[in-house]
């Protein structure tokens, strides 16, 4: 079963964090915490401050107001981010298996060569999402299903402890849809903690602790 709050790891705190757009306040007083295995879904329109509140968190950027502070040992290295999808991503020319080894290049500073443990590390993260059979296959030419299976895998291979999803769903048709969101659940119950993004007020219902 699910583990009481108090024995599990803190590993975010989000202190009265006020987040907006260009010093305009989008949001103010946001304050949680995240704890090691959670499923924590974030909702809400359009413009509420989602993706700010992501990139904050990512320390991408700043807050106006208040701090992120990563707690019980993780480090901002091991936060993995799957961004939402842009029409220019979805036409990489690369294959499926360099795709998902540049989500190493972030532990590597610039060395343009990948080591055999992140090798080793983006065979397992294409086999657990079971893209490894089509490691070899353009990118590009994916369906969009498989493309979210590979920024999933990519976003492993640069955390192994906490995953910050912005939307993953969007522009998959229903069935696959489920199949990516059960692929999440999976992920997380195997100890990953995820936070995503999303404003399918069902999806996250189903899902999130």
């Amino acid at each position: 079963g699910v583990m009481s709050t108090s024995q599990r790891v803190k590993l975010l705190r989000c202190e009265n964090l006020t987040l907006g757009y260009e010093g305009r306040p989008v949001v103010t007083g946001v304050d949680f915490d995240v704890h090691a295995g959670d499923y924590l879904c974030i909702v809400g329109e359009n413009g509420s401050g989602k993706t700010p509140l992501m990139k904050t968190i990512l320390g991408l950027i700043s807050p106006l107001k208040g701090k992120v502070r990563a707690m019980g040992g993780l480090r901002r290295e091991e936060i993995g981010y799957l961004p939402q999808q842009t029409l220019a991503q979805r036409d990489f020319p690369a294959s499926v298996r360099e795709v998902v080894l540049s989500g190493c290049l972030n532990q590597n500073g610039l060395r343009p060569w990948y080591t055999r443990e992140q090798k080793r590390t983006a065979a397992q993260a294409m086999e657990r999402l079971g893209i490894a059979p089509i490691n070899r296959a353009c990118y590009r030419e994916l369906s969009g299903g498989q493309q979210q299976r590979a920024l999933l895998a990519r976003a492993l291979c640069a955390a192994n402890k906490l995953l910050l999803l912005d939307e993953p769903a969007a522009g998959l048709d229903p069935h696959i849809t489920e199949e990516l969101y059960s692929l999440i659940q999976t992920l997380n119950r195997d100890g990953l903690t995820i936070v995503m993004i999303t404003h399918d007020m069902r999806a996250a219902s189903s899902f999130a602790s």
